[in-house]
């Protein structure tokens, strides 16, 4: 039996004015990025900012990424790291890391939940003591459950 058919979400039209030169840029970066239009670049301008709009609310469940590098080399930090995970396990989907240069490891966790909720988590890991570099990257929609 055949899926139903994937359908388009309707599109709503509206005029915006912009300076000159700003219209400029914009269709300077439509071009060098390959975009199919000025209408694409604008609606992922909006949906960068409403996910940032989203991550200062807080309240919204998302997915995203927590990107770590940490010297494995420092005393109980793999334990540490983990241990929060651990603690977090209903936010943790999944967690790979990599061998880099120089004694260290880059971590990326896979991770859902409330938007404050995984800033919390991703500030708590990055205080770590021999964590180099925390970052969180959110996207717009959270992960299906499971079950």
């Amino acid at each position: 039996m055949k899926p139903p058919p994937v359908t388009a979400p309707p599109l709503a039209r509206f005029s915006v004015s912009l300076p000159a030169a700003l219209l400029d840029e914009l269709d300077d970066m439509v071009v060098r990025r390959r975009l199919p239009s000025r209408s694409h670049a604008i609606a992922a301008m909006a949906r960068e900012q409403l996910i940032e709009h989203a991550q200062e609310l807080g309240t919204q469940r998302m997915a995203g990424t927590i990107t770590l590098v940490y010297d494995y080399r420092k005393r109980n930090l793999q334990r540490q790291l983990a241990d929060i995970q651990h603690r977090n396990y209903l936010m943790v989907v999944t967690s790979m890391h990599v061998h880099l240069e120089h004694h260290h490891y880059l971590e990326v966790l896979l991770v859902q939940g409330p938007a404050r909720a995984l800033r919390d988590l991703a500030d708590t890991l990055g205080a770590c003591k021999g964590v180099k570099y925390a970052k969180l990257n959110l996207t717009p929609t959270a992960i299906p459950p499971l079950l």
